[in-house]
């Protein structure tokens, strides 16, 4: 005889049972939204959260949590919720465009990089570049020469 208070049942399609279950098991499927589908199935099966909790190894009120979620949610109740804060404004590709920059080239009439002429160039904020430049490690000023070494194995 089960205990506790009775769960409510997730009435689940076959079509979302079939995209749990092969996001359960898709080797490249991330491995938190992997695990969410587990328990939505193990819920599905009549599972309590304790004996999905224990089955899975994570808390009973991971599985609650989740098993709610998915109730109320469906599907898209598993994914992960938007993070805090303001979204980013800079894009990967303008990432790539200041490192590339910094370390391939240097500006017209200049030996290096600096955080304003890079900006300029770029149509990123100043301070942007500062961030990208401190994420990366990238000291343009400090760079003398860059040399590849010729032999990579010595003898």
């Amino acid at each position: 005889m089960r205990t506790g208070r009775p769960k409510k049942p997730l009435n689940m399609t076959l079509d979302e049972r079939e995209t749990l279950e092969r996001w359960a098991r898709r080797p490249k499927s991330a491995q938190r939204l992997a695990l969410r589908a587990r328990i939505a199935l193990l819920c599905e099966r009549g599972k309590t959260n304790t004996e999905v909790a224990n089955r899975v190894q994570v808390t009973q009120q991971t599985v609650g949590k989740w098993r709610e979620r998915f109730r109320v949610h469906r599907l898209d109740g598993l994914a992960d919720e938007p993070r805090p804060g303001a979204p980013r404004k800079i894009t990967d590709a303008q990432v790539e465009d200041v490192i590339v920059r910094t370390l391939e080239s240097t500006p017209k009439n200049a030996t290096h990089w600096s955080t304003r002429s890079m900006a300029k160039a770029t149509g990123l904020s100043q301070r942007s570049i500062v961030r990208i430049w401190q994420a990366f490690a990238l000291q343009p000023h400090r760079i003398k020469t860059f040399k590849l070494p010729s032999d990579t194995h010595h003898g």
